[in-house]
């Protein structure tokens, strides 16, 4: 079976379920510098990437939205100095879908090209 990293988002429609605590916990593991967050009770996954400089977080945001872009799947990014915040969720269902997790997964990879 193909890592996370290596699959495609698919097409989520606004009646579908939202991932169960126990499909997150099977998931989570793959994803280990990844942290789960409510706000507003919706379940969210969320990472903060460290930089030496400005530069390089906002081109690693650059990066992040060209991925977002390509899969019609985007996340909130908070660009600061030296640092990035990234958070998925799927929007539709007000709350996590497997797409947040190979999402997550794919943003890993981004990071590693970047440095």
């Amino acid at each position: 079976m193909p890592t996370l990293a290596e699959q495609h988002c698919s097409a989520c429609h606004r009646d579908a379920a939202p991932l169960t605590p126990e499909q997150i916990d099977h998931l989570l593991p793959a994803l280990p510098k990844w942290q789960i967050v409510e706000r507003g009770g919706i379940m969210q996954l969320q990472r903060t990437f460290t930089f030496r400089n400005f530069a390089q977080a906002l081109d690693f945001t650059n990066r992040v939205g060209e991925l977002a872009e390509s899969q019609g799947h985007h996340p909130a990014i908070t660009t600061e100095w030296g640092q990035v915040t990234v958070t998925w969720w799927t929007h539709k269902i007000r709350g996590l879908h497997r797409n947040d997790f190979i999402m997550a997964a794919r943003t890993d990879e981004v990071v590693h090209a970047n440095v």
